[in-house]
Protein backbone atom coordinates (compact mmCIF):
# COMPACT_ATOMS: atom_id res chain seq x y z
CA UNK A 1 0.00 0.00 0.00
CA UNK A 2 1.10 3.39 -1.05
CA UNK A 3 0.50 5.29 2.13
CA UNK A 4 0.23 9.13 2.19
CA UNK A 5 -1.17 11.95 4.34
CA UNK A 6 -4.56 13.53 3.73
CA UNK A 7 -3.78 16.15 6.44
CA UNK A 8 -1.00 17.54 8.24
CA UNK A 9 -1.19 20.15 11.12
CA UNK A 10 1.02 21.75 13.24
CA UNK A 11 -0.10 22.87 16.75
CA UNK A 12 3.00 25.21 17.79
CA UNK A 13 1.28 25.55 21.06
CA UNK A 14 1.25 21.77 22.25
CA UNK A 15 4.76 21.70 19.98
CA UNK A 16 3.15 18.82 17.72
CA UNK A 17 2.83 17.91 14.48
CA UNK A 18 -0.58 15.55 13.31
CA UNK A 19 -0.86 13.68 10.51
CA UNK A 20 -3.37 11.80 9.26
CA UNK A 21 -2.91 8.81 6.44
CA UNK A 22 -4.89 7.26 3.78
CA UNK A 23 -5.32 4.20 6.07
CA UNK A 24 -7.28 5.97 8.52
CA UNK A 25 -4.21 5.78 10.95
CA UNK A 26 -3.24 9.16 13.00
CA UNK A 27 0.73 10.17 13.78
CA UNK A 28 1.40 12.38 16.29
CA UNK A 29 4.76 13.87 16.15
CA UNK A 30 6.52 16.06 19.09
CA UNK A 31 8.53 18.54 17.48
CA UNK A 32 11.62 17.43 19.37
CA UNK A 33 11.46 13.90 17.72
CA UNK A 34 11.29 15.15 14.28
CA UNK A 35 14.01 17.39 14.96
CA UNK A 36 15.80 14.76 16.75
CA UNK A 37 15.19 12.42 13.37
CA UNK A 38 15.87 15.22 10.43
CA UNK A 39 17.28 13.05 7.69
CA UNK A 40 19.57 15.41 5.99
CA UNK A 41 23.24 14.59 5.33
CA UNK A 42 24.10 17.37 7.93
CA UNK A 43 22.55 16.06 10.19
CA UNK A 44 22.94 11.96 9.70
CA UNK A 45 26.63 12.75 9.46
CA UNK A 46 27.13 12.22 6.32
CA UNK A 47 26.13 11.17 3.09
CA UNK A 48 26.55 7.39 3.85
CA UNK A 49 24.40 7.56 7.32
CA UNK A 50 21.35 8.54 5.46
CA UNK A 51 18.76 5.65 5.62
CA UNK A 52 15.01 5.28 4.41
CA UNK A 53 14.23 4.51 8.28
CA UNK A 54 14.76 6.69 11.31
CA UNK A 55 17.70 5.38 13.54
CA UNK A 56 15.85 3.81 16.60
CA UNK A 57 17.83 6.04 19.20
CA UNK A 58 16.31 8.96 18.11
CA UNK A 59 12.64 8.01 19.85
CA UNK A 60 15.51 8.46 23.24
CA UNK A 61 16.22 11.44 22.17
CA UNK A 62 14.94 14.09 24.34
CA UNK A 63 15.73 17.83 22.96
CA UNK A 64 14.91 21.35 24.98
CA UNK A 65 12.53 23.81 23.81
CA UNK A 66 15.17 26.02 21.53
CA UNK A 67 14.76 28.04 18.19
CA UNK A 68 16.22 23.88 16.57
CA UNK A 69 12.99 22.66 18.02
CA UNK A 70 10.18 25.09 16.87
CA UNK A 71 8.76 24.51 13.93
CA UNK A 72 8.03 27.56 11.74
CA UNK A 73 7.07 26.26 8.15
CA UNK A 74 5.85 23.30 6.27
CA UNK A 75 6.43 23.19 2.97
CA UNK A 76 5.20 20.48 0.55
CA UNK A 77 8.14 18.95 -1.49
CA UNK A 78 6.52 17.55 -4.33
CA UNK A 79 4.59 14.74 -4.42
CA UNK A 80 6.43 12.34 -2.20
CA UNK A 81 7.18 14.63 1.54
CA UNK A 82 7.34 17.63 3.12
CA UNK A 83 10.41 19.43 4.45
CA UNK A 84 10.55 21.38 7.83
CA UNK A 85 11.41 24.60 8.79
CA UNK A 86 12.72 25.40 11.93
CA UNK A 87 13.12 29.02 13.64
CA UNK A 88 17.01 28.55 14.01
CA UNK A 89 16.66 28.40 9.97
CA UNK A 90 17.42 24.58 9.61
CA UNK A 91 15.13 23.23 6.64
CA UNK A 92 17.62 20.46 4.57
CA UNK A 93 15.76 17.66 5.38
CA UNK A 94 13.01 15.89 3.25
CA UNK A 95 10.52 13.72 5.13
CA UNK A 96 9.51 11.20 2.75
CA UNK A 97 5.67 9.92 2.89
CA UNK A 98 7.68 6.67 3.92
CA UNK A 99 10.07 7.84 6.68
CA UNK A 100 7.82 9.78 8.09
CA UNK A 101 5.14 6.98 8.19
CA UNK A 102 8.26 5.13 10.16
CA UNK A 103 9.05 7.86 12.08
CA UNK A 104 5.13 7.59 13.98
CA UNK A 105 6.00 7.36 17.81
CA UNK A 106 2.77 5.25 18.55
CA UNK A 107 2.87 1.91 20.68
CA UNK A 108 1.43 0.40 17.72
CA UNK A 109 3.75 1.81 15.07
CA UNK A 110 6.75 1.24 17.30
CA UNK A 111 5.60 -2.52 17.70
CA UNK A 112 5.53 -2.85 14.33
CA UNK A 113 8.78 -1.80 13.65
CA UNK A 114 10.63 -3.43 15.92
CA UNK A 115 8.80 -6.91 14.67
CA UNK A 116 10.29 -5.63 11.27
CA UNK A 117 12.85 -5.28 12.63
CA UNK A 118 13.38 -8.75 14.07
CA UNK A 119 11.88 -10.64 11.00
CA UNK A 120 14.74 -9.08 8.86
CA UNK A 121 17.52 -9.89 11.31
CA UNK A 122 16.43 -13.52 11.05
CA UNK A 123 16.20 -13.91 7.36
Amino acid sequence: MNLRPTGIKANRQAMEMTVTWTDGHTSIYPFSLLRAACPCAQCRGGHENMKSEPDAEVFNVMLEDSPATRLVNIVSTGAYGVTLVWEDYHDYGIYNWHYLRALCPCPACRKAAATAKQQTSRS
